[in-house]
């Protein structure tokens, strides 16, 4: 379920102040945030941000097609290895 129009989209202040901050001083450096559930906002594009995934910080560069989405869609949480065992690995290999 989205959040309701009349409140607008959910931004932390915290993490707003700090890129507005860095605008201003021209600084290069990742900000480094744990708020996963924080909107994109046109201020945030062309800046780093080092998202928390639960484990480790990933590096993601926030982009004019990242603008509406949350910051934490692109640092996912779970690490994907593949479906099924031995029985999926012995076919993998064969054809027909």
């Amino acid at each position: 379920m989205s959040r309701s129009l009349k409140k607008g989209p959910y931004i932390d202040e915290k993490l707003l102040k700090k890129v507005l901050r860095q605008k201003d001083s021209g600084a290069a450096e990742p900000i480094k945030t744990w708020a996963r559930r924080c909107t994109i906002i046109p201020e945030f594009v062309s800046h780093t941000f080092l998202v928390h995934n639960g484990k480790a910080f990933i590096k993601t560069f926030v982009t004019e097609d990242m603008v509406g989405h949350k910051l934490g869609e692109f640092a996912p949480t779970r690490l994907f290895r593949s479906h099924g065992g031995k029985r999926a690995k012995g076919k993998r290999g064969k054809k027909g």
